[in-house]
């Protein structure tokens, strides 16, 4: 094959996974995940999204989009006040994001695998 003698760079594989419902809605993926890590780190969708370019309206509305397929909260937001406000993470958001980086992993790692033996491995 002259794709793997020929080829002048060195390919990578980057691997993207998204959950969609059973009516073909996007309703979770790495955009969700990096958001809901920042909310426990900031304590704050504002700042979360804020930290990620991303609009607080986009942030909202991709929060309750998820909340609406998975029927549950998936943030606990207190307004802003004498004490600020803030959100937080509830049990559910917790558990999916942990099963959602778990099995990203895993596939991560498995495709690795599949992406050497197919195009690092292979001499032809």
């Amino acid at each position: 094959m002259c794709y793997h003698a020929g080829m002048k760079k060195k390919l990578q594989l980057k691997l993207t996974i998204r959950l969609y419902s059973d009516d073909d809605e996007r309703c979770f993926g790495p955009g969700i995940a990096v958001l809901l890590h920042r909310v426990e780190e900031h304590h704050s969708l504002r700042a979360a999204a804020a930290s990620m370019e991303m609009a607080y309206s986009k942030a909202w509305r991709i929060v309750r989009t998820a909340e609406a397929v998975f029927g549950c909260k998936l943030l606990d937001s207190a307004t802003g006040g004498k004490n600020g406000g803030g959100a937080a993470l509830t049990k559910e958001a917790k558990a999916l994001l942990t099963d959602y980086d778990g099995y990203c992993a895993e596939v991560s790692a498995f495709a690795s695998e599949k992406f050497k033996s197919y195009f690092e491995e292979r001499k032809e």
